[in-house]
């Protein structure tokens, strides 16, 4: 005799209903349910699963055994290379006597919403954690010193003589830097550099004999949709492999100085940072930085550095220390569709010339506001990241070819790279938004524009620049959906220029919010072109 417990019996009991009620309603044409009603059966044409052939089984099959194979044999080529980095702060604070603490039993030190990795690298990942709750309690016992907040990070030798590319958030503000190898053996690094701009950083260990050195692939030849693998040690867990395709390129997220970033969605966390993503040749493609998260975990969306970049800043981190970057004077935007129109040009066909800054090597070419950059030393641009990485690489001194499209036309110019000044792009300053006394109103635009006297000017950070400034601005107008705020100077009305406020009204009374007006406006951090069109 079978024994049910309760739980099955119930269940059996249930579906020994629904069928009853099913049956009296498909038999009787009407249902308990619906009292009066007539329900007709649903019936469901049989599929038919297609039959697969042992043929056709077997390629399946040894399709992805090939893949398992070439996955196999890509990370035990890169796996002796990758090493597991763990850093420590340069000062310990060591308390010589126990206070009470003010926080009951149970509850965080830490103020409410405090992250406890702040200073470590995985402080950006954790972000967006709500800590300060329960559970979080750094304290040290009585007579012990405070723990150490130390970081793990990953990274890859790249040299035999004993150089390992990581990333310069895992190293950075460290008193000492530990390397622990794939077999086990543990060194401490002798020499640090970094270059912050594009978190990149090379570590130097010595004494270490038997190394083997990863292959650097090219990151130009990867493609969308190609398959990666991720490589380093995710919350602590050593020699950790994923998988992955290329999502996308050229990716930039506003959180360094220089971006350029390969997407993936192979699994990136915690840990993985420095470490290598990994063509299936086994060749280095690019070095693992950031993920973007709300967990903290990885959620398919992770980004590296190009190894064509890291290699290019890490030979230079190992032989002089610091990195010489070429630049060429100008303030740049992508092209829009709205710019496109305006500019006689494809949306993403170059990028836009928003200002020359004088005396560069820009200036010295011939370059112009408002001109197209389309090509630079023989390769086509189509983003501000591309320009950027081509730019700050090309050699000093020689002359590289600079085609450009003005007012539609092709033009061809030469440009000569200059060593880039150190602050160069970094410089920016608090703007004050005081009103001009008077100026006049365009209701059309939602705009107001007053002039732009020497000592407005002067508050804005606008010195020796002519023009008119934005005085005010209506809430959900055209003015305010392009982006135009109170303090703006505009110094450009469709390509013309504009002085004082007579010259602009000259210009608006001629144009038509149905072909665009192009606006070219200023700030202290730079130029930007603006569109204002009837939507």
């Amino acid at each position: 005799m079978r024994i049910l417990n309760r739980q099955t019996f119930l269940v059996a009991t249930l579906v020994a209903l629904v069928t009853a009620i099913g049956i009296n309603a498909v038999t009787s044409g009407s249902s308990s349910l619906f009292p009066g009603g007539v329900v007709t059966p649903i019936r469901y044409a049989p599929t038919e699963v297609p039959q697969v052939s042992p043929e056709e089984a077997e390629r399946a099959l040894s399709s992805a055994r090939d893949l398992s194979t070439a996955f196999r044999v890509a990370s035990e080529m890169v796996l002796p290379s990758v090493v597991a980095i763990e850093t420590t702060p340069a000062e310990v604070q060591t308390p010589t006597e126990r206070r009470p603490s003010p926080v009951p039993p149970g509850r965080s030190p830490l103020p409410p919403g405090r992250n406890p990795f702040e200073g470590t690298p995985f402080e950006e990942f954790f972000r967006d954690m709500p800590f300060g709750g329960e559970g979080f309690r750094f304290e040290a016992p009585p007579g012990q010193p405070m723990p150490r907040r130390s970081g793990l990070g990953s990274g890859v030798i790249f040299d035999e003589s004993g150089l390992i590319m990581t990333n310069n958030h895992v190293v950075s503000g460290s008193g000492s830097v530990n390397v622990r190898l794939h077999d086990g053996r543990e060194f401490t690094a002798s020499e640090v550099w970094t270059d912050p701009r594009t978190d990149i950083a090379v570590l130097k260990i010595d004494g270490a004999n038997d190394l083997i050195a990863a292959r650097l692939g090219n990151s130009d030849a990867m493609a969308i949709g190609d398959w990666v693998l991720a490589l380093g040690q995710p919350f602590g867990l050593e020699s950790t492999v994923t998988a992955g395709i290329i999502s996308a390129k050229h990716r930039g997220l506003g959180i360094l100085n220089r971006e350029s970033f390969l997407q993936t969605d192979a699994a990136i966390n915690p840990g993985n940072s420095g470490g290598p993503l990994v063509n299936l040749d086994g060749e280095v493609i690019g070095i693992n930085t950031a993920i973007s998260t709300r967990s903290g975990g990885n959620e398919g969306i992770g980004f590296a550095v190009p190894v064509n970049r890291a290699k290019w800043v890490a030979q230079q981190l190992a032989s002089d220390g610091v990195v010489r970057r070429a630049y060429l004077g100008v303030v740049i935007q992508p092209v829009t569709q709205e710019l496109a129109d305006q500019f006689k040009v494809r949306p993403r066909e170059g990028v836009v010339v928003s200002e020359v800054l004088p005396d560069t090597p820009a200036a010295k070419a011939g370059v112009q506001s408002g001109d197209v950059i389309v090509e630079i030393a023989g390769v086509p641009v189509s983003s501000s990241q591309e320009l950027i990485a081509i730019v700050e690489q090309a050699e000093l001194g020689k002359p590289h070819a600079l085609t450009v499209k003005r007012n539609g036309k092709v033009e061809e110019l030469a440009f000569t790279p200059e060593p880039q000044p150190e602050d160069y792009g970094l410089a920016q300053r608090d703007v004050p938004r005081d009103r001009p006394a008077e100026g006049s109103q365009f209701d059309n635009l939602g705009l107001e524009l007053g002039s732009l006297e020497p000592e407005v000017a002067q508050q804005l950070g606008l010195q020796d620049v002519e023009g008119v400034v934005v005085m005010g601005v209506q809430r959900g107008s055209i003015a305010d959906r392009a982006g135009l705020e109170s303090g703006m100077a505009i110094t450009q009305i469709n390509r013309q220029p504009v002085t004082d406020l007579a010259s602009a009204e000259k210009v608006l009374k001629d144009a038509t919010l149905e072909e665009g007006i192009l606006l070219l406006i200023r700030t202290a951090q730079g130029s930007r072109f603006v569109v204002l069109r009837q939507t």
